[in-house]
C-alpha cells in the first residue's frame, strides 16, 4: 500500500510504522482461547485515535463488524483470491489424502468445514507466520496445512500451493482476500489521497459479508463464514454457521441487486438464524458465560 501511494503521489512522504498486536504476539495460544475480536487491530486503532498514524492497513477478515467511534474503513483495494488453499506433503490434493491425515490450521472455520468433508482427518491447531506454518508440514509431520490463498500469493509463494479449495467445499471467512484501509472519520485530506486505491466491486461484496457478520454476532468463537460475489448488477451471498460440536452446520445463500448488498447480508443472517443458527449462537454464548 505504501509503495502504491508513493508512486501515485511522489511529493508525499509515506512512513511505514510497524505495530505489534496482541494477535501477533500471542502465537502460542489458540485464537479461540484469547478471543477473536480485535486481536489484530486494536493497537492500530488506538494509534489512529491518538493521531500517531494516518492510516491503518488490515486484513479485513481480522476487522470486527463494529468499529470504534470516530473510525471507518474508508478504502478497500481490489480483492485478491478469496479461497483457501492446501499445501501438502508430496503435493497431494484433498481427495488424495490418506486416512486419518493430519491437517494443520488455526481456524475453527476451516477445521469445521474440512471435518464435514473428510470426517476421519485430524485437525492440528496451528499458529504463527505463513512460512512457520508451511514448515510445520515437515517439522510436525503433517500431511498438509490450510491457508488463505491471498497471503500465499502476496508473498509470491503460489508455486507451493497443492490445491485451491473451491468455496463450495470451504466457504471463506468474511472479508478474506480483502485489504481494508482504516482512517479517522471525516479526514478528507487523507481519504482523498488514497481514494485511487478503492475498488467498488470489492466494497459491495465485503460490505454484504460484514452486514451478515454484524447481524449474526457470535460473541465467543464459532465457525462463521460468508462470501459475496458480484456478477453484473446482481450479488450472490453465501453464508454458514457451525456448531461447537463440529457436526451441526446451517448453510444458506441469497441473491439480489448489488445496491441492496447490506440488506442481503442481513437477510442471509436472518435465514440462518431462523434455521437453527440462533440455537447454535445461544449455545456458544452460554458457554462463554460459564467459562469467563
Amino acid at each position: 500500500m505504501a509503495d502504491l501511494i508513493r508512486n501515485r503521489h511522489p511529493g508525499i512522504t509515506v512512513e511505514v510504522i510497524i505495530i505489534k498486536t496482541k494477535g501477533d504476539i500471542m502465537q502460542d495460544v489458540s485464537l479461540a482461547k484469547i478471543g477473536g475480536k480485535g486481536l489484530f487491530v486494536k493497537e492500530l486503532e488506538d494509534a489512529l485515535l491518538k493521531n500517531d498514524v494516518d492510516l491503518a492497513v488490515h486484513s479485513m477478515k481480522d476487522v470486527p463488524a463494529e468499529l470504534p467511534a470516530g473510525l471507518e474503513i474508508g478504502i478497500v483495494p481490489e480483492r485478491e483470491d478469496p479461497r483457501d488453499v492446501l499445501i501438502s506433503k508430496n503435493n497431494r490434493k484433498i481427495e488424495e489424502l490418506p486416512k486419518r491425515a493430519r491437517i494443520g490450521t488455526g481456524s475453527m472455520r476451516r477445521g469445521f468445514q474440512l471435518l464435514n468433508y473428510l470426517p476421519d482427518i485430524e485437525i492440528v491447531p496451528l499458529r504463527g507466520n505463513l512460512d512457520t506454518r508451511i514448515k510445520k508440514v515437515e517439522t510436525e509431520n503433517l500431511d498438509g496445512v490450510i491457508l488463505a490463498a491471498a497471503g500465499i500469493r502476496r508473498m509470491g509463494w503460489a508455486k507451493q500451493i497443492s490445491q485451491y479449495l473451491p468455496v463450495e467445499m470451504v466457504l471463506p471467512a468474511v472479508g478474506q482476500g480483502v485489504i481494508g484501509i482504516e482512517m479517522r472519520s471525516g479526514d478528507a485530506r487523507v481519504k482523498d489521497a488514497v481514494s485511487f486505491l478503492h475498488h467498488e466491486t470489492t466494497w459491495f461484496e465485503v460490505s454484504a459479508e460484514r452486514a451478515f457478520l454484524k447481524r449474526i454476532g457470535g460473541g465467543c468463537q464459532l465457525p462463521i463464514a460468508a462470501y459475496g460475489k458480484k456478477s453484473g448488477d446482481q450479488l450472490l451471498l453465501r453464508g454458514l454457521v457451525g456448531g461447537m460440536d463440529g457436526r451441526v452446520m446451517v448453510r444458506e445463500e441469497v441473491a439480489g441487486p448489488v445496491a441492496t448488498n447490506e440488506a442481503l447480508g442481513r437477510e442471509l443472517a436472518e435465514r440462518i438464524l431462523s434455521r437453527g443458527g440462533k440455537e447454535l449462537l445461544d449455545e456458544v454464548y452460554t458457554s462463554c458465560l460459564t467459562t469467563s
